[in-house]
Protein backbone atom coordinates (compact mmCIF):
# COMPACT_ATOMS: atom_id res chain seq x y z
CA UNK A 1 0.00 0.00 0.00
CA UNK A 2 2.82 2.41 0.76
CA UNK A 3 3.97 2.46 -2.88
CA UNK A 4 1.05 4.59 -4.02
CA UNK A 5 1.42 7.13 -1.21
CA UNK A 6 3.67 10.06 -1.98
CA UNK A 7 5.09 12.40 0.58
CA UNK A 8 4.68 16.04 -0.28
CA UNK A 9 7.70 16.76 1.91
CA UNK A 10 6.13 19.94 3.26
CA UNK A 11 4.80 18.85 6.63
CA UNK A 12 5.39 15.11 7.07
CA UNK A 13 2.06 14.23 5.49
CA UNK A 14 1.22 12.37 2.32
CA UNK A 15 -0.48 13.94 -0.69
CA UNK A 16 -3.82 12.81 0.72
CA UNK A 17 -3.14 14.56 4.06
CA UNK A 18 -2.29 11.45 6.07
CA UNK A 19 0.78 11.44 8.34
CA UNK A 20 3.80 9.66 6.89
CA UNK A 21 5.02 6.50 8.55
CA UNK A 22 1.55 5.51 9.73
CA UNK A 23 0.23 2.06 8.89
CA UNK A 24 -2.59 2.59 6.40
CA UNK A 25 -4.38 -0.53 7.59
CA UNK A 26 -4.80 1.13 10.98
CA UNK A 27 -5.80 4.43 9.37
CA UNK A 28 -8.51 2.61 7.40
CA UNK A 29 -9.69 0.92 10.59
CA UNK A 30 -9.77 4.26 12.41
CA UNK A 31 -11.86 5.83 9.64
CA UNK A 32 -14.34 2.94 9.57
CA UNK A 33 -14.66 2.89 13.37
CA UNK A 34 -15.27 6.65 13.37
CA UNK A 35 -18.10 6.23 10.84
CA UNK A 36 -19.51 3.29 12.81
CA UNK A 37 -19.40 5.23 16.10
CA UNK A 38 -20.98 8.33 14.56
CA UNK A 39 -23.82 6.22 13.21
CA UNK A 40 -24.15 4.38 16.52
CA UNK A 41 -24.51 7.69 18.39
CA UNK A 42 -27.18 8.85 15.94
CA UNK A 43 -28.92 5.48 16.21
CA UNK A 44 -28.82 5.67 20.00
CA UNK A 45 -30.73 8.94 19.84
CA UNK A 46 -33.34 7.43 17.54
CA UNK A 47 -33.69 4.35 19.75
CA UNK A 48 -34.04 6.51 22.85
CA UNK A 49 -36.87 8.49 21.23
CA UNK A 50 -38.58 5.22 20.26
CA UNK A 51 -38.52 4.12 23.90
CA UNK A 52 -39.87 7.49 25.04
CA UNK A 53 -39.96 10.84 23.22
CA UNK A 54 -38.32 12.58 26.21
CA UNK A 55 -35.54 10.03 26.76
CA UNK A 56 -31.99 11.37 26.39
CA UNK A 57 -29.79 9.37 23.98
CA UNK A 58 -27.19 8.66 26.69
CA UNK A 59 -29.88 7.12 28.89
CA UNK A 60 -30.60 4.40 26.32
CA UNK A 61 -27.35 2.70 27.36
CA UNK A 62 -28.58 2.62 30.95
CA UNK A 63 -31.66 0.74 29.85
CA UNK A 64 -29.46 -1.74 27.94
CA UNK A 65 -27.33 -2.32 31.03
CA UNK A 66 -30.30 -2.77 33.35
CA UNK A 67 -32.03 -5.12 30.90
CA UNK A 68 -28.88 -7.22 30.48
CA UNK A 69 -27.45 -7.19 34.01
CA UNK A 70 -30.56 -6.71 36.14
CA UNK A 71 -30.95 -4.37 39.07
CA UNK A 72 -27.81 -2.40 39.92
CA UNK A 73 -26.60 0.14 42.43
CA UNK A 74 -26.25 3.64 41.01
CA UNK A 75 -22.57 3.68 41.98
CA UNK A 76 -22.00 0.46 40.03
CA UNK A 77 -23.74 1.94 37.00
CA UNK A 78 -21.62 5.08 37.26
CA UNK A 79 -18.47 2.96 37.38
CA UNK A 80 -19.58 0.82 34.46
CA UNK A 81 -20.21 3.87 32.28
CA UNK A 82 -17.25 5.84 33.59
CA UNK A 83 -19.31 8.82 34.73
CA UNK A 84 -19.58 10.64 38.03
CA UNK A 85 -22.21 9.92 40.65
CA UNK A 86 -23.90 13.29 40.00
CA UNK A 87 -24.25 12.54 36.28
CA UNK A 88 -25.63 9.08 37.01
CA UNK A 89 -28.03 10.45 39.60
CA UNK A 90 -29.36 13.02 37.11
CA UNK A 91 -29.85 10.38 34.39
CA UNK A 92 -31.55 7.95 36.78
CA UNK A 93 -33.83 10.69 38.09
CA UNK A 94 -34.90 11.46 34.50
CA UNK A 95 -35.58 7.76 33.85
CA UNK A 96 -37.59 7.52 37.08
CA UNK A 97 -39.62 10.58 36.13
CA UNK A 98 -40.47 8.88 32.80
CA UNK A 99 -41.56 5.73 34.67
CA UNK A 100 -38.86 3.58 33.08
CA UNK A 101 -36.86 2.71 36.21
CA UNK A 102 -37.58 2.40 39.92
CA UNK A 103 -35.41 2.28 43.01
CA UNK A 104 -35.81 -0.43 45.63
CA UNK A 105 -33.93 -1.55 48.73
CA UNK A 106 -31.06 -3.97 48.10
CA UNK A 107 -32.06 -7.27 49.76
CA UNK A 108 -28.38 -8.04 50.36
CA UNK A 109 -27.72 -4.69 52.08
CA UNK A 110 -30.66 -2.78 53.54
CA UNK A 111 -28.70 0.48 53.44
CA UNK A 112 -28.19 0.29 49.69
CA UNK A 113 -30.64 0.95 46.87
CA UNK A 114 -30.93 -0.90 43.57
CA UNK A 115 -32.18 0.57 40.32
CA UNK A 116 -34.29 -1.70 38.14
CA UNK A 117 -36.39 -1.41 35.02
CA UNK A 118 -40.10 -0.98 35.67
CA UNK A 119 -42.51 -3.23 33.82
CA UNK A 120 -43.28 -0.35 31.46
CA UNK A 121 -39.57 0.34 31.00
CA UNK A 122 -38.88 -3.31 30.20
CA UNK A 123 -41.77 -3.52 27.73
CA UNK A 124 -40.79 -0.31 25.91
CA UNK A 125 -37.11 -1.23 25.84
CA UNK A 126 -37.76 -4.82 24.66
CA UNK A 127 -39.99 -3.58 21.83
CA UNK A 128 -37.29 -1.17 20.61
CA UNK A 129 -34.45 -3.69 21.03
CA UNK A 130 -36.41 -6.31 19.08
CA UNK A 131 -36.92 -3.81 16.26
CA UNK A 132 -33.23 -2.87 16.29
CA UNK A 133 -32.19 -6.52 16.08
CA UNK A 134 -34.56 -7.05 13.14
CA UNK A 135 -32.97 -4.07 11.34
CA UNK A 136 -29.49 -5.56 11.90
CA UNK A 137 -30.69 -8.88 10.52
CA UNK A 138 -32.11 -7.17 7.41
CA UNK A 139 -28.93 -5.12 6.84
CA UNK A 140 -26.73 -8.19 7.13
CA UNK A 141 -29.05 -10.60 5.29
CA UNK A 142 -26.71 -10.73 2.27
CA UNK A 143 -23.70 -11.59 4.45
CA UNK A 144 -22.59 -15.15 4.97
CA UNK A 145 -23.37 -16.25 8.56
CA UNK A 146 -19.66 -17.00 8.99
CA UNK A 147 -18.85 -13.36 8.17
CA UNK A 148 -21.37 -12.14 10.74
CA UNK A 149 -19.89 -14.52 13.32
CA UNK A 150 -16.37 -13.34 12.47
CA UNK A 151 -17.38 -9.68 12.81
CA UNK A 152 -18.97 -10.43 16.19
CA UNK A 153 -15.83 -12.30 17.30
CA UNK A 154 -13.51 -9.49 16.24
CA UNK A 155 -15.66 -6.78 17.83
CA UNK A 156 -15.79 -8.82 21.04
CA UNK A 157 -12.01 -9.08 21.00
CA UNK A 158 -11.62 -5.34 20.40
CA UNK A 159 -14.07 -4.53 23.20
CA UNK A 160 -12.40 -6.94 25.60
CA UNK A 161 -8.98 -5.45 24.89
CA UNK A 162 -10.38 -1.96 25.40
CA UNK A 163 -11.61 -3.07 28.82
CA UNK A 164 -8.25 -4.66 29.60
CA UNK A 165 -9.74 -8.15 29.66
CA UNK A 166 -7.93 -11.16 28.28
CA UNK A 167 -9.29 -12.60 25.08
Amino acid sequence: MGADVHNTGADDTTADGEPTGVDHVFLALERELAVFLRRARASSGELAREVHPDLEPAAYGLLVRLADAGAQRATDLAGYFGVGKATMSRQLHALEKLGLVAREPDPADGRAVLVRLTEEGRERFTRVRTGRRARYARRLASWDRGEVAELARLLHRLNAEQEGDEV
